[in-house]
């Protein structure tokens, strides 16, 4: 539906200027996950493993998407390209901003989290996805449904975890370069050796019910900014 009046939220000019913003330090976070910013001469092949990684390139898939959807519109309306992927994308980017400023940050070097590559991956990028959302979305457009399809996504990178580990032969010598860390375990929560098929699978279960939990939190929240926006 287009608004009768353009606010900043409908606006096709804001939004490109945010989107475009967006993907440009989204390519530089792609860039520093490959580890050519810490040291040019080495390519970090295990990007690909890591949630903050997976996530962030999500999101910014999605953001490209919307991306192109505003700039071949030629009017002021609301964003509602890919809206459940945008929705997935929220739930994602939390967790990767909560989990590590919250849990892995003060654990570790301090240079290491005020690194560039770092600060984009696991606060710049989910803080402005999450903006994006809020901003730009028409509120109460989010379906009831969400919540339980969104709670797939880390269901599916466990998949895609264990799916790598079997193609390794559950190979844990190989392993993070500079860590003590299997490659076909880069989480503690995955780890069939220190967890055992019933600790993951107690995992697998408190994550899939903790995003539909937070998902219906901001189905709730959607629903209350309509009702809101209608008085």
């Amino acid at each position: 539906m287009t608004p009768e009046k353009t606010t900043f939220k409908t606006s096709r000019t804001a939004q490109l200027i945010y989107q475009s913003f967006y993907c440009a330090l989204g390519l530089v976070a792609i860039v520093t996950s490959f580890g050519i910013f810490d040291d040019y001469t080495m390519f970090r092949w295990d990007f690909y493993v890591h949630f903050t990684n997976l996530s962030n390139y999500f999101c910014i898939a999605v953001m490209v998407t919307q991306l192109i959807r505003t700039a071949k519109k030629n009017e002021d309306s609301y964003v509602t390209a890919v809206p459940l992927l945008k929705f997935i994308g929220v739930l994602a980017i939390l967790l990767t901003f909560v989990v590590f400023n919250v849990m892995l940050a003060p654990a570790r070097d301090p240079q290491l989290n005020w690194r560039v590559g770092s600060l984009l991956a696991h606060v710049v990028l989910p803080i402005l996805y999450v903006g994006d959302w809020f901003l730009f979305r028409e509120r109460g457009t989010v379906k009831r449904y969400y919540p339980i399809a969104s709670a797939g996504f880390p269901l599916a990178y466990m998949a895609f975890i264990f799916i790598q580990a079997a193609i390794l032969k559950f190979d844990t010598s190989i392993l993070i370069p500079g860590t003590e860390t299997p490659l076909i375990y880069p989480y503690f929560f995955v780890n069939l050796e220190t967890q055992g098929v019933g600790g993951v699978a107690k995992w697998a279960v408190l994550m899939f019910v903790a995003f539909m939990a937070v998902g219906f939190i901001f189905y709730g929240i959607d629903r209350l900014l309509a009702r809101k926006g209608k008085r």
